[in-house]
């Protein structure tokens, strides 16, 4: 695609993670900026969406370790060079903390350890009211925002385990919007 922008959409496991396939729909369908998407989803995340339905590749922790020699492509190391913004969402509180602290033990903790700090990288939190509350959770909020990462916050609803409060992940039409913003100071 001419001019085509390239977006990586990383899942995690929360069940926000059921919103994925709108949200890749979206963002391919766009008639604003042309988008094309890939997933790189967790063992986790994948519990919410089925990958082979998504009108987009769908990349797993499986396929990082297929590298086999030297020399031999590194999946992680190659969907950050071919993206040019990831975007994660959901984003649970368990990739959370791994990703404030550094951690990298999956495909997508190992694109994010890897991104280029040129390139956006948003994510959109999606978790209990009682888990977004927690006092660590701000520890990590400001901590990725010291890496340059930018939270697209969520919102205060009634959440599928039945509590009311903050801490669902934003609307598909809200990140995308963040996504569109974005993508317009990339080169």
């Amino acid at each position: 695609m001419e001019d085509c922008k390239h977006v990586l959409l990383g899942v995690t496991g929360s069940v926000a993670a059921i919103k994925v396939p709108e949200l890749v729909k979206t963002l391919s369908e766009l008639s604003s900026i042309k988008i094309q998407v890939k997933v790189v989803s967790t063992e986790r995340g994948l519990h919410f969406f089925d990958a082979a339905k998504l009108p987009a590749a769908c990349h797993t922790d499986a396929e990082e370790w297929e590298w086999k020699e030297k020399g031999d492509p590194v999946l992680h190391i190659e969907l950050r060079k071919w993206a040019d913004l990831l975007v994660i969402a959901p984003l649970d509180a368990n990739t959370m903390a791994k990703m404030a602290t550094g951690l990298c033990d999956n495909l997508l903790t190992c694109v994010v350890r890897a991104w280029d700090p040129v390139k956006p990288l948003l994510y959109c939190p999606a978790m209990n009211t009682l888990m977004w509350e927690h006092s660590i959770t701000s520890k990590h909020t400001a901590a990725l925002a010291d890496l340059g990462y930018i939270q697209v916050h969520p919102a205060i609803k009634l959440l599928a385990c039945g509590d009311h409060g903050i801490g669902a992940m934003a609307t598909v039409d809200n990140i995308v919007q963040n996504v569109v913003e974005h993508l317009k100071h990339v080169q």
